[in-house]
């Protein structure tokens, strides 16, 4: 396939037909990657909701330079030859994007001290970055108590920013979902339908999926901030179909707290894991140990944090396959 050019605040990139502007930017790395809190490049249908990753294009392309008259979501926009686009060059669309995290924390509460998800959340970094110290919102908040949507599952509505990934996860990973979005508007949730729970084999990589604190693990409720055990990459042969068997144990010392899938640079799930490796395998002996997580320099998760070098790794995976 033919590579098309696209520049993005002044760094030039080739990438296919048909990627996105969010993609295209991915592609080069670094600050230039608008965020991004409902899209996620293995689920299909999503993006174009949360609106956090709206860019500037000054230039529509090569043939047709003219700018597009208003800014555009960066996932669901594909990019044309010779586009040129602004994202963190653009006081345009820095002050739309503090106007959107402004509208994302209208209902949500200031918990973070006493949230599950604090310091792997993607609202707290875009909140901590484009946030203002105050609000104007002058209107009472929507309130919501926290259920249980599953044996494993807890879910805060309050925290929810209504970006449609669980439920993505629950069309494309089962053959039947049990929850989905209520009510319309100011009042829609989510829920479960009519006395069901969500139970099925993945249900757990909603928590995944999940840029906020809304659904989280109720295995790992207030056992420990993320920054204070250590991330391991392991395996195990599971008998599950469709599950891949590779996670990441987060141990406090040789506890395993919880288990999780792996992630890539962008935040989401290689490949996803089924509920048994989640939530029932929780002992070292249950898994082959490959080594240290790569965390993110910039990450908190990476506080007292060290890696092995990579021949090293192989050679903690060799010693440990051994028979004893």
């Amino acid at each position: 396939m033919a590579l098309i050019k696209v520049t993005i605040d002044g760094i030039e990139t080739q990438v296919e037909e048909g990627t996105s502007i969010l993609n295209a930017a991915r592609s080069i790395g670094g600050k230039i990657v608008p965020p991004a809190m409902c899209y996620y490049s293995s689920l299909k249908g999503s993006g174009g909701k949360c609106r956090t990753c709206l860019v500037k294009v000054t230039q529509g392309s090569e043939k047709d330079p003219r700018p597009m008259p208003k800014l555009v979501a960066s996932c669901s926009t594909n990019v044309m030859d010779g586009m040129v686009v602004q994202n963190t060059t653009s006081q345009e669309v820095l002050d739309a994007r503090k106007s959107i995290v402004e509208m994302l924390l209208v209902n949500h509460p200031l918990d973070c001290p006493v949230c599950d998800q604090a310091g792997e959340c993607s609202l707290q970094d875009l909140s901590y970055e484009h946030g203002l110290s105050t609000t104007r919102y002058e209107f009472e908040r929507r309130k919501f108590e926290p259920i249980d949507i599953g044996n494993h599952i807890k879910l805060h509505m309050n925290r929810c920013i209504l970006c449609y990934r669980c439920l993505m996860v629950g069309d494309q990973l089962t053959e039947a979902r049990e929850h989905g979005i209520i009510g319309r508007g100011d009042h829609a949730e989510i829920s479960t339908y009519l006395e069901k729970s969500v139970d099925n084999d993945f249900s757990g990589n909603v928590i995944d999926v999940c840029p906020v604190g809304a659904l989280t693990d109720r295995t790992f409720r207030f056992k420990s901030r993320v920054w204070f055990v250590k991330p391991m990459d392991a395996h195990r042969a599971c008998e599950t179909p469709n599950c891949c068997g590779k996670g990441i144990l987060w141990l406090s010392e040789n506890n395993v707290l919880r288990v999780t899938a792996r992630k890539d640079a962008n935040n989401e799930v290689v490949e996803f894991i089924c509920n048994t490796c989640r939530f029932d395998k929780k002992e070292k002996s249950d898994w082959t140990i490959e080594g240290p997580t790569h965390i993110q320099r910039d990450s908190v998760i990476g506080q007292n944090h060290y890696e092995l070098p990579i021949t090293h790794r192989y050679k903690v995976l060799e010693n440990t396959a051994k028979p004893q």
